[in-house]
């Protein structure tokens, strides 16, 4: 494939082979950014409503942990929809186009969101009410299992490659500013509502809110272009191929060891981040009985941190590579944990909040690069295939089961067993460490290759 010899400058238009322009990358950052910001949202927004509420309403005939955990097991489903909805979105975004795709996935999403606010509860419906939770867990777990994909590779496509760390780091500070969004209106309605009231019904508002974010997303998405590297790639194949081509196929045949690498370097930071966020929330209120209004505050000022430390970290990862910010952050969560339950627990501000900021912080250092380190991994034919591929397969051991077995975990031994999640956290790390020794450093790489055009 063809390498421009003059590419444009940093947030300019890019051209095109044919002299055109194309959307230039601020743009196309922000389109990246607030897509995902909507749809993380939506999914982070059931999490913490799993932690708080959904055990209760939606399994009320079981015991507070049992029915956290039966809670948990719908949001665990959701992540096995994912890698589904990866290998899907990813075959019509390689063959058709990263934009068509994302906007299908933001209206997925955002429409499974609005529903669950409009569920009626076990109460109401009896074992249907879990079984319509499940359905609509399933419908946002595919449609994110599309997302993060082609969010990433419009930044990073579009890109220039002295920056592609930078710029595609920000469809990756959409996540925390979709779990700020979330805390903040969970906080909110913490604040001006009883625990009653918000259990009766006050929980059904950040859900239904999901509409409006939905609208702004989609407008924003619907006026992007393609990259040239994508279009080249396309044209090309068109040339050499004929309509068989298929996008997973051609990953497991070509592509194996990068989708094992991916695979692998998601562990510790798939893990570590539900511990720090998600699972700490049940902690709390489950084990340390200490109430949630406080970590919910701290997560409000961690998340508003690890959004402005995300882009930092992406443009350093341009200067120093991905590799070596990756391992600190997978060796370093691994460190934190032991301490991080004891300052969650304390009861005071400051160490709640050193505990959610330094954990976010170590997190950061493996998922700031990692758009760009994966969209390096593949070529453009199958890359958005293969980096779903990569990326949702691993979420399936990770993030899908890490609240299930840190909650099991916690209640294991005298109740309270924040060692054991430690050690788990600690495997998690040990295989990404492996995971990024193996792996090339692909910083400054040439989106221009592919090994299935040759």
């Amino acid at each position: 494939m063809s390498v421009s010899t003059h590419p444009a400058a940093p947030g300019a238009p890019a051209p095109d082979p044919d002299g055109s322009t194309r959307t230039p990358i601020t743009k196309v950052v922000f389109a990246s950014l607030v897509g995902t910001a909507v749809e993380w949202y939506d999914f982070f927004l059931y999490g913490s409503a799993a932690a708080l509420v959904f055990g209760t309403l939606f399994f009320p005939e079981s015991d507070p942990v049992t029915g956290t955990l039966l809670a948990f097991g719908t949001y665990a489903l959701g992540f096995v929809a994912r890698p589904l909805g990866g290998v899907v979105f990813g075959h019509f975004g390689d063959r058709v186009g990263r934009k068509k795709m994302l906007v299908v996935a933001l209206l997925m999403m955002g429409l499974a969101t609005f529903a669950i606010g409009l569920l009626p509860t076990y109460a109401s419906i009896g074992l249907a009410a879990p079984i319509l939770l499940l359905v609509c867990r399933l419908l946002q777990g595919f449609a994110v299992g599309g997302e993060w994909g082609g969010a990433v590779l419009m930044a990073a496509e579009h890109g220039d490659p002295a920056r592609r760390g930078f710029w595609s780091s920000w469809p990756q500070a959409g996540v925390p500013l979709g779990n700020l969004l979330a805390t903040a209106v969970l906080f909110v309605l913490a604040a001006v509502q009883s625990d009653e009231t918000f259990e009766a019904w006050g929980w059904r508002i950040p859900f239904l809110l999901s509409a409006v974010l939905v609208l702004i997303g989609l407008w924003v998405r619907l006026q992007l272009e393609e990259s040239s590297v994508y279009q080249e790639a396309k044209a090309e194949m068109a040339e050499r191929t004929d309509d068989a081509h298929l996008p997973i196929l051609e990953v497991l045949r070509r592509y194996p060891r990068e989708v094992l690498v991916a695979m692998g370097m998601r562990m510790a930071e798939n893990i570590s981040y539900y511990l720090f966020t998600v699972v700490v929330l049940t902690y709390a209120k489950d084990f340390a009985d200490i109430g949630t209004d406080l970590i919910l505050q701290m997560l409000l000022i961690g998340a508003a941190i690890q959004f402005f430390l995300i882009p930092a970290i992406g443009a350093l990862s341009d200067r120093v590579g991905r590799r070596p910010l990756y391992l600190v952050g997978a060796i370093g969560v691994a460190v934190w944990i032991f301490p991080f339950f004891g300052l969650a627990s304390s009861g005071e501000p400051g160490k709640v909040l050193l505990a959610v900021v330094v954990g976010l912080f170590f997190h950061s250092l493996m998922y700031s690069p990692q758009a760009a380190f994966f969209s390096e991994l593949f070529g453009t034919s199958v890359r958005y295939t293969g980096a779903s591929v990569g990326y949702q397969l691993a979420s399936i051991f990770a993030g899908a089961l890490a609240p299930i077995i840190a909650v099991k975990l916690l209640a294991s031994g005298d109740g309270d067993n924040t060692t054991a999640v430690g050690i788990y956290l600690v495997v998690a790390s040990a295989i990404t460490v492996a995971a990024v020794l193996a792996a090339k450093e692909t910083r400054n790489t040439s989106l221009h290759h592919d090994r299935v055009l040759g």
